[in-house]
């Protein structure tokens, strides 16, 4: 019997039960759907066989496709070990990577990240700069920072950056605040209440970056280093917090305050990796981004990789 299997057949089907369904799938592989879509059937073609049940959520796959993903976590986990091993042959196997951030929301999808990196380069040190950082880029020109987490590219600055996602910022309020029918805010909602923010500066706020300044809406500033302190003040009608969805999803789940799009279109931030150039070469650099884009894809609701 002649196998037009494939590694990235393995990978599709990991890929699909992985993310649930094509379209996450596709993104997460970074092709089309109608391609992903015509690989598996030239699959169920060759094979004679459906690999899963269409139209099922989750994803339900059949017996066929259950033996295809026993290979793919056989064989794709080698193929990555081994890619690896070939790296540090070429590379060495000493480095470092201490990450500055400064997004107090970063934590969330970092630490996860971090945890699943170590497994697959332990021999790489990983530290997180302590404390919030202000100015993370210049970190990496003193050298007391490898990696920088950071929400704007600069072309005027001499680092490389790895786009990791982009992902939507809503506004919080509390459930009877007069705002609350309102199906999203514009700017001139912020003008009268008070936004309370983390002790950050205005420009690197994406709602007084992007919404606000623009309109030329000055607000009143409350400010904590703390989400539950954020959000206690929010549910008292003390002012506005703007969060990213999935710092806020647990609140809004809870019914402890109410989310709101900001503008018609919702305001959306990205986030990057910024590191200098030669670090880039580094395969492990190289792992790290992907380590975080596909495990915050999986595991963040409302992101989008960029």
């Amino acid at each position: 019997m002649q196998s037009i299997l494939e590694l990235r057949h393995l990978k599709t089907l990991h890929a699909l039960r992985e993310s649930g369904n094509l379209l996450r799938a596709a993104v997460l592989l970074n092709v089309t759907q109608s391609a992903l879509s015509h690989q598996i059937k030239l699959l169920e073609e060759h094979h004679g066989t459906p690999l899963f049940e269409r139209k099922t959520t989750p994803i339900r796959f059949t017996p066929a496709g259950e033996r295809l993903l026993q290979l793919a976590d056989s064989v794709l986990p080698q193929v990555a070990n081994c890619e690896r091993d070939l790296a540090r042959l070429a590379q060495g196997v000493a480095g470092q990577l201490r990450i500055a951030v400064e997004c107090h929301t970063c934590f969330d999808w970092l630490m996860p990240a971090m945890d699943l990196f170590r497994q697959r380069w332990p021999e790489v040190e990983l530290d997180i700069v302590s404390g919030f950082q202000a100015d993370p880029v210049g970190l990496l020109y003193s050298h007391k920072a490898d990696v920088a987490i950071v929400s704007e590219m600069d072309a005027a600055e001499s680092v490389a950056y790895h786009p990791l996602f982009r992902f939507e910022i809503i506004a919080l309020i509390a459930k009877d605040h007069a705002l609350a029918k309102r199906d999203y805010l514009v700017a001139q909602d912020f003008a009268t209440d008070t936004l309370i923010t983390y002790p950050v500066p205005d420009d690197m706020l994406d709602v007084v970056r992007q919404v606000l300044k623009p309109a030329g809406v000055d607000t009143a500033r409350r400010t904590t280093e703390l989400t539950v302190a954020m959000l206690q003040l929010v549910a008292s009608k003390r002012g506005i917090a703007t969060l990213p969805v999935w710092a806020a999803q647990n609140y809004v789940n809870r019914d402890y305050v109410l989310p709101k799009r900001i503008t018609a279109d919702g305001l959306t931030g990205r986030l990057y990796a910024a590191c200098l150039p030669d670090l880039s070469a580094k395969a492990y650099l190289s792992d790290f981004v992907t380590t975080i884009r596909e495990s915050s894809y999986l595991n963040l609701q409302s992101i989008e990789l960029i």
